[in-house]
């Protein structure tokens, strides 16, 4: 009969080679899949970005910040059940953990990117530079689509949001 120990070493091995696999796919440090924006109007009116963020790195870091030149503010914002039974958008304080190995889902109802005071109308298939700013100074720049149409849980037709951006390490 095999041993509790293996058979969790089996399982281990299995559920993390694909995550191994994957990495080793994404060498870069930090990997965006799937970047997509919504607009809720034209100049003046807020917008979100969507994304799947992987640190594929061997250290953790925090995604602190974002900046855009689409909008007259850029955070990252969750959402929150109020005990009157509410959804709440609020900003997160501290920003947002990533572990080494780890990925992070920016999902509609959930953890995204919130663009206030867009400073022009952004209509679906135009595309913009998103800048993602992390604790231990690296910077991550890659281009947002929009797709207004695009509901939660859609996947999109083409690997159009497939983006390794641009990272600075900082100096």
């Amino acid at each position: 009969m095999l041993s509790r120990r293996f058979l969790l070493a089996a399982f281990a091995a299995l559920t993390l080679a694909p995550t191994f696999a994957y990495a080793e796919e994404h060498p870069e440090v930090f990997h965006v899949h799937d970047a997509y924006a919504r607009s809720m109007g034209g100049i003046g009116a807020s917008g979100a970005v969507f994304m799947m963020l992987h640190n594929n790195g061997s250290t953790d870091d925090r995604l602190i910040g974002v900046k855009t030149e689409v909008a007259q503010k850029a955070e990252l914002h969750t959402h929150n059940m109020t005990e009157e039974g509410m959804m709440q958008m609020l900003e997160i304080e501290g920003g947002v953990p990533m572990p080494a190995g780890e990925m992070h889902s920016f999902e509609r109802g959930g953890d995204h990117v919130m663009m206030m005071g867009l400073t022009r109308e952004l209509k679906d298939g135009d595309s913009f530079p998103l800048t993602l700013i992390f604790e231990s100074g690296a910077e991550l720049t890659l281009d947002v689509t929009v797709d207004n149409a695009r509901k939660p849980g859609d996947a999109p037709m083409e690997m159009e949001g497939h983006d390794h951006g641009t990272m600075d390490m900082g100096g």
